[in-house]
């Protein structure tokens, strides 16, 4: 009986911490259950799919474990951060096709270089503005989105809930002082394999 209860206990603490990580987005501090679109499902099938792919890079190189982001939306994946050759920067983009239920793989690593404090802060500077911005137009859900900021390249990450939502994400990024570049990955709502039953 007591191994039992220990099972569950195992099984509930596993699960909640599916869900709760989830909740906070896959995107990090992005995406809610809240304003996610995504089914429940969807959501956890993302989380398993990113915890998978997190093992499989860190098993590679344990240095991975705090230069290499990975994030899953809806079975696509993303790819971020710094890695010490192009072969890992090539390994890296195989791990993420081979694992199940992928049905993307953007790869926006860079390969590691001398630090440089002045850019660095430049970047921070960037994400801070733009993440202002967004948090204070009225036009757009804010905590959909997540922005990471290289080499004055703004790399943005969200699901929007119309064309004219990401287009003033885009234009609210392009007005940011000193950005060279704005990648995006945002998503429709219209976009996601949301399952309706």
């Amino acid at each position: 009986m007591r191994i039992k209860k220990i099972f569950l206990l195992v099984i509930f603490i596993f699960l909640t911490g599916c869900v709760g990580y989830s909740s906070t987005g896959v995107l990090g501090t992005g995406v809610t259950i809240a304003l996610d679109p995504r089914t429940l499902g969807t959501q956890i099938d993302d989380s398993v799919m990113q915890q998978n792919l997190k093992a499989k890079i860190v098993a590679l190189d344990t240095s991975n474990l705090l230069s290499v982001k990975a994030k899953v939306l809806d079975g696509r994946i993303f790819i971020t951060g710094k890695v010490n050759s192009v072969e890992d920067k090539l390994k890296i983009t195989k791990l993420a096709w081979e694992i199940k239920g992928a049905r993307s793989a953007k790869n926006d690593l860079r390969i590691k270089e001398k630090f440089d404090f002045k850019r660095a802060a430049k970047d921070v500077l960037i994400t801070s503005q733009l993440r202002a911005a967004l948090i204070s137009s009225k036009k757009i859900k804010s905590v959909n989105y997540n922005i990471d900021t290289y080499k004055k390249k703004i790399y943005v990450y969200g699901i929007a809930a119309d064309e004219d939502e990401r287009k003033e994400v885009i234009k609210e990024a392009k007005e940011i002082l000193d950005v060279e570049d704005v990648i995006t990955s945002i998503f429709l709502i219209e976009d996601l394999r949301v399952v309706k039953k």
